[in-house]
């Protein structure tokens, strides 16, 4: 069997489309003016922007206004959750987020502590939702900030974001989420689902590495995060990385236009993987909900296997897969979101996510699916566990 190249990690990343590269070429080499000059090619550099900052709005339901361009989701993240929580200290020192949120929230949180603040950590059930019922009853008079991922970016879990918002509104509490997972992958309006703050970025949506923004809900004070000059109204100083945010202007534009497609054929493509894993391979177990979860995310156990092991075999065949979040999977350390799933520390190393997206095909699966059934055979032939055995 001849070797292909099947990349199964658009969680991780995606490839930018060639749309979205055309349209930032010019501004490369041709109207490469700083967006604060007031002469022409500074003017034209303005308009991207702005034109920018119209497509990202609209994939979202949002306001132009109330869209910032950031280096990253990581940054949006920091500054949503330390500036809202530093802001209203007076009247409060007490956070609520996940033990399953990304690095970019969690590491944000064990600062925000260090400062002096309380943070209170929800629990997931085996489904990898928080239960509502628990949010309430960690919620106190100093509760300032609430920050829940829209969705998970291991076990691609959907939180349900509309009831969140709605308790935190009802105790007079910004709510802020990370929603760099969601966005192109399902439908989102800020103003529906009455969000105060929101988490982005490009490069999960087929637009280009190092740009991201925050939705910041009009009428919300949140203070500058980055220091210098005027940019961005002001919130985020530095000269903005024009050809990053045109292109994520373009990515947001064929997101949006293309949404119900896209859901409809990578939940099929990963429904289609799904059942011919389980069909073929004995010992496995799906991570996460299936019905609230992301249309192209895949988290499958292995039983009695090192996941490295399997990734790396699979590497071999030209596959690329992922033991967790792409900022953590270089670690050997337990992935954190199947940790507070309950999942066992033995059938955590032997998991792996599984992501297709638009550029994912049949072909690629059936391949994936041939190499996992040999690698899998393979492995488990010189464990020295088994499923008599059991895990020692």
């Amino acid at each position: 069997m001849d070797k292909r190249k099947v990349y199964l990690d658009y969680s991780a990343t995606t490839p930018v489309k060639e749309e979205v590269l055309q349209a930032m070429l010019p501004y490369f080499t041709e109207s490469y003016g700083n967006p604060s000059s007031l002469y022409s090619i500074g003017q034209d550099s303005k308009q991207a922007l702005e034109t920018a900052r119209e497509q990202v709005a609209a994939l979202i339901g949002a306001s132009p206004r109330e869209v910032f361009f950031t280096s990253s989701g990581t940054e949006a993240d920091n500054w949503a959750v330390i500036g809202a929580a530093e802001s209203m200290a007076k009247k409060g020192g007490h956070v609520i987020t996940t033990a399953v949120e990304h690095h970019a929230l969690l590491h944000t949180a064990e600062y925000l502590e260090k400062r002096g603040f309380e943070v209170t950590y929800l629990g997931v059930g085996q489904d990898g939702l928080i239960r509502l019922e628990e949010l309430e009853s960690a919620i106190k008079a100093e509760t300032t900030v609430i920050s829940v991922m829209f969705a998970n970016n291991e076990v691609g879990t959907i939180q349900p974001v509309e009831e969140i918002a709605e308790i935190a509104k009802k105790r007079g509490i910004l709510f802020h989420t990370d929603a760099v997972q969601a966005l192109g992958n399902v439908p989102i309006d800020v103003k529906k689902l009455g969000l105060d703050m929101m988490s982005v970025s490009a490069h999960k949506i087929y637009g280009p590495k190092g740009v991201g923004a925050l939705y910041v809900r009009k009428g919300l004070a949140l203070p500058s995060f980055m220091h210098g000059g005027g940019q961005e109204g002001n919130r985020r100083a530095g000269t903005e990385n024009l050809t990053g945010i045109v292109g994520f202007g373009k990515a947001a534009e064929i997101a949006k236009a293309g949404l119900q497609g896209h859901i409809a054929r990578v939940s099929e493509l990963r429904d289609y993987f799904v059942k011919e894993v389980s069909a073929r391979i004995p010992d496995i177990r799906i991570n996460g909900s299936m019905e609230r979860r992301l249309p192209g995310n895949a988290n499958i156990t292995f039983e009695y296997i090192e996941g490295e092991a399997l990734l790396l075999l699979l590497d071999l065949d030209g596959i690329a897969v992922s033991t967790g979040s792409a900022c953590s999977s270089a670690s050997l350390t337990p992935s954190h979101v199947l940790s507070a799933m309950g999942v066992p520390v033995e059938m955590i190393h032997g998991s792996l996510r599984f992501t297709v997206g638009d550029f994912t095909t049949k072909e690629d699966l059936d391949y994936t699916v041939g190499s996992l059934v040999r690698s899998v055979e393979k492995l488990r032939s010189i464990s020295s566990v088994s499923k008599e055995k059991g895990w020692q």
